[in-house]
């Protein structure tokens, strides 16, 4: 079995982070990890340990570091409104750490959003030269798509920027994006001729990768999500992938009477 080493190291800002790895000193393919709305939490960590156990450098920090009552936001009881020009800042501030390990391959890197922050990933891929763009239950609902004082550009403009392949898991059973909304992104992508991976997993409710969440928490659809997410990360941040021709993937399986307003939220 790989060791994971992982260690608490600070980036520019005083943002924490919790970075995870395979012993070793090999180069290794990065994934920068952002986290749900209840900021780094175990679930977050446990993902970091988790994707190291694959062979990645893992740096997961703390972007909401500047809410004052953690304990609040790690409970759900407070939210921090991260702008999208400040996840910017902050995921250079992050790339700059990760920069910093001897071992992490920079030419290999990937960005990974998780419901609030699944988003960032493809706003940061607009204006930097990164690998791939994990979206996890987030960017594709109708309000995502709204410009506002957090998210000042819109999001068909942000995505006709992209510069890299993106992969998506939704859930069919999720309270907030709809099956509609995720062939609005995969639309999007495709009418501006970019790779993605989308996968649709039914019976699955919002937050479903969360095994710290009983009530949501669904672990076939979780296991096979993670698989596809981890085939994905092996063949785009492979040194043999060639960004031409484009591949459009969608898995997409939902009940025949599905109705998204019947949805509900699960804790």
């Amino acid at each position: 079995m790989t060791k994971i080493v992982t260690k608490i190291i600070t980036c520019a800002g005083d943002m924490p982070a919790f970075l995870a790895k395979p012993e070793g000193d090999a180069k290794k393919p990065v994934v920068i990890l952002m986290h749900e709305r209840y900021g780094l939490v175990d679930h977050t960590r446990d993902l970091a340990r988790r994707c190291a156990g694959d062979g990645f450098l893992v740096l997961a920090p703390n972007f909401f570091y500047r809410h004052p009552e953690q304990d609040v936001l790690n409970r759900g009881d407070s939210r921090y409104d991260l702008t999208d020009p400040e996840s910017v800042d902050y995921l250079d501030a992050a790339m700059a750490a990760v920069a910093q390990e001897p071992d992490a391959d920079m030419g290999r890197v990937a960005v990974a959003g998780y419901c609030q922050t699944g988003r960032h990933p493809l706003i940061f891929a607009a204006q930097r030269k990164i690998a791939a763009a994990i979206v996890w239950y987030g960017a594709a609902s109708k309000r995502e798509w709204n410009v506002t004082g957090l998210q000042p550009v819109a999001l068909d403009e942000i995505i006709a920027q992209v510069s890299c392949p993106v992969f998506g898991a939704f859930g069919a059973a999720d309270h907030i994006i709809a099956v509609e909304d995720v062939q609005r992104m995969r639309n999007c992508l495709e009418a501006n001729r970019k790779s993605y991976d989308i996968n649709i997993y039914a019976g699955a409710p919002h937050g479903w990768l969360n095994d710290t969440m009983p009530g949501r928490y669904r672990k076939p659809q979780a296991d096979a999500g993670w698989a596809a997410q981890q085939r994905f990360l092996a063949e785009v941040l492979s040194p043999d992938y060639k960004a031409d021709p484009i591949r459009w993937r969608f898995d997409a399986a939902f009940n025949a009477d599905y109705d998204f307003s019947k949805n509900v939220r699960l804790e």
